[in-house]
């Protein structure tokens, strides 16, 4: 695929944007990049935008998971459990998500984004158990979130990150500043599997993926800090991750459903 010069800058800012909210909500960037890659971008294939931004969601969530790490948000036990449990069901969920139209993929995308807003802002205000663990206790309910989530994962062709972090959160009461921290784990293990299977059939786009990468990192160190300092404030990150998602959601579907992007 060919783009030209100025098509490669929005994807250096769409970049920026991905890594700043993948540091600030641990998922936000996961379903900005699909949008971002095809509107902004101008990216005119949806599964080469699908295999590309997970790809770069990947190695972006890679670098906020180091941010994180440092100011200790990451439950290691969690983040491992629900990532081991996932990456088979990404690997399944990115086959089948090759064999289905595109658009699509794109409209069942957006829907799946309404369900999981209404659900986050409807919890806004549970603050959490700040020692949450991962126990014989609860263990089966980390597996079971983080299977079903590497399906979603791999047939949209994202990181996950906005469907992990409630996932933790169901499965383990940990507080969403902990469950966005320890999700990055998870959504670059599902990246990574959904790239490599989309990379098989020709459907990533590595310079653009570079690029959008390096953009991300910076935006990223910016958004880790911000959600330290937003978790003090009840419900702010959980409403505002809802607002994002919805908003994205809402945006996708009108694009969707109305006159097809231009190339």
């Amino acid at each position: 695929m060919i783009l030209d010069p100025m098509q490669y800058g929005l994807g250096a800012f769409s970049g920026a944007l991905v890594g700043f909210t993948l540091g600030l909500f641990g998922g936000g960037g996961s379903i900005l990049a699909v949008p971002l890659m095809v509107y902004v971008v101008g990216v005119p294939n949806a599964h080469l935008a699908i295999g590309t931004s997970a790809f770069a969601v990947a190695s972006n969530a890679f670098a906020n998971l180091i941010g994180h790490a440092r100011l200790g948000n990451v439950k290691w036990r969690c983040a491992g459990v629900y990532s081991a449990a996932g990456i088979a069901g990404a690997l399944a969920g990115s086959s089948i998500g090759k064999m289905v139209d595109g658009q699509k993929l794109l409209i069942l995308f957006a829907l799946l984004m309404l369900i999981v807003g209404v659900l986050m802002f409807r919890k806004r205000g549970a603050e959490g158990n700040p020692g949450a663990q991962c126990s014989r206790e609860n263990i089966h309910k980390v597996a079971g979130f983080g299977g079903l989530t590497g399906i979603f994962s791999g047939f949209f062709g994202i990181g996950g990150g906005f469907l992990i972090v409630p996932g933790l959160i169901a499965a383990t009461n940990m507080p969403i500043l902990y469950a966005i921290g320890s999700s990055l784990v998870a959504v670059t293990a599902f990246g990574l599997t959904t790239a490599l299977n989309y990379a098989f059939s020709g459907y990533v786009d590595w310079l653009l993926a570079a690029i959008f990468i390096g953009g991300g990192v910076i935006g990223g160190v910016t958004g880790a800090y911000l959600a330290k300092h937003l978790s003090a404030r009840k419900g702010t990150l959980n409403s505002l991750f809802a607002t994002l998602i919805f908003a994205v959601a809402a945006y996708m579907l009108y694009r969707s459903l109305g006159p097809a992007p231009h190339s």
